[in-house]
């Protein structure tokens, strides 16, 4: 028992160190395994490393590497600027048309972060120039970016279903993808009715459809056309990734194999950086989730997730769990990674709370988990929050800003839970 007390506390305290420093916590994570495993628990090494989520690391390495390079050689960028001008002039188009941009470029690869890092900066200008609230700006392009976050194809869900698939609750990736689609989009455009969205499409910006797209990258007009043009590297990406998306859904392709093959193919006919590619990749939220996998592997080990188990269990019913643990993880998630922290040490619970909880649907509760989670996830102390509040014109005032998407966040930490109670 005091093993258990020991691995669970050590979970808590990188839950903790995410939540107030810069230190990668799957870093910490394997460091506090080791220890803890091999010195207090008297395992071996080879019993602590074999925690290493090796399919889920080369996945990941995969899916990113293969997107990160659409990325670098511009391809997702003339995605991104077509979509701009489609809008040709009408202010209320603009919010509406970066969540599904946001949308369907995080599902489609990128994920969550990636897209918005893409976005945010062209939307918050563009906000800036159409007179359009940068607080509702915000909410679209966030929420729009975090509603494909949990698609097969994007690394969240990728984690997510890779973790699923582990306890049992395998075969439900499109259920959980549209899940999340869902909750993203109802939240996001009930912002964008509350916040005056609607009041937009009574005006039309007074610019060009390529004066829009220039003024989302601070370049002019004809600069900015050769941004829309495709040629023949981006041809062949788009390409290789509609391939990939094709081999997955119908004919059984694993997603992170068919990545790497893409990425070799692009390399090997120099329509993409390779060199730039690998160093763009984001190796912090890889090491991340793999080194928080390797400490929950430990603590099953040690009993430490059936203790945690237990304590989450006596805070619920079986009526009540799937609003109360959308609640904890979304209040964490504040603060903290939902993909590289939270999710990876929510899940591996949900058998064990079934059990405990005398029945329930797993799926709901796994549900409960990576809705409540996400949806604070335009919290400027998130990352894609924070890249919205970093993009902001400068005609905004940072501050209220900043406020305006806190008091947003840590609302839908009771509005997930209260969505997830009633829908799971």
């Amino acid at each position: 028992m005091n093993l258990a007390w020991l691995s669970l506390g050590a979970l808590f305290t990188a839950i903790l160190v995410s939540c107030t420093t810069r230190i990668n916590v799957g870093v910490l994570s394997v460091a506090l395994a080791w220890i803890i495993g091999v010195y207090f628990g008297g395992m071996k090494l080879e019993q602590v490393i074999a925690g290493f989520p090796s399919q889920l690391f080369l996945t990941l390495a995969g899916v990113t590497l293969l997107f990160t390079q659409a990325q670098v050689n511009g391809t997702l960028d003339r995605v991104a600027h077509i979509a701009v001008r489609g809008c040709r002039g009408n202010a209320g188009m603009v919010p509406v048309m970066f969540f599904v941009l946001g949308a369907a470029l995080a599902s489609i690869g990128p994920g969550n972060i990636a897209t918005a890092a893409l976005l945010a900066p062209m939307a918050m200008a563009v906000a800036g120039r159409a007179g359009i609230s940068a607080f509702l700006m915000a909410i679209m392009v966030g929420n729009g970016a975090n509603s494909g976050s949990l698609s097969p194809f994007a690394p969240t869900g990728i984690i997510v279903n890779g973790l699923m698939a582990r306890f049992g609750m395998s075969g439900w990736e499109w259920h959980t993808y549209a899940y999340n689609l869902g909750a993203h989009a109802m939240v996001a455009f009930t912002g964008y009715l509350v916040f005056g969205g609607w009041k937009l499409f009574r005006y039309r910006y007074a610019g060009e459809a390529s004066e829009i797209a220039a003024a989302a990258a601070g370049s002019n007009p004809a600069k900015e056309e050769s941004k829309t043009r495709f040629e023949t590297p981006h041809w062949i990406t788009l390409a290789v990734i509609f391939l990939l998306i094709t081999g997955v859904i119908f004919f059984n392709v694993n997603v992170g194999m068919g990545a790497f093959a893409g990425a070799v193919l692009l390399a090997l006919l120099r329509v993409a950086d390779h060199k730039e590619a690998i160093r763009g990749m984001p190796w912090a939220v890889i090491i991340m989730v793999s080194g928080v996998t390797v400490l929950i592997s430990m603590l099953e080990k040690t009993q430490g997730l059936a203790l945690f188990t237990d304590l989450l269990a006596r805070f619920a019913t079986r009526d009540t769990i799937t609003g109360f643990i959308a609640f904890v993880t979304g209040t964490i998630s504040v603060y903290s990674s939902t993909s590289g922290v939270v999710l990876p040490a929510f899940l591996p619970t949900v058998p064990g709370l079934v059990e405990r909880l005398g029945g329930g649907d797993p799926v709901a509760i796994a549900s409960a988990m990576n809705v409540g989670g996400h949806l604070v996830d335009v919290s400027p102390l998130s990352t894609i929050g924070a890249l919205c509040l970093a993009a902001a014109p400068a005609q905004v005032d940072e501050r209220k800003l900043f406020n305006q998407l806190l008091a947003w966040g840590l609302s839908m930490t009771v509005v997930g839970a209260l969505a997830c109670y009633v829908l799971f």
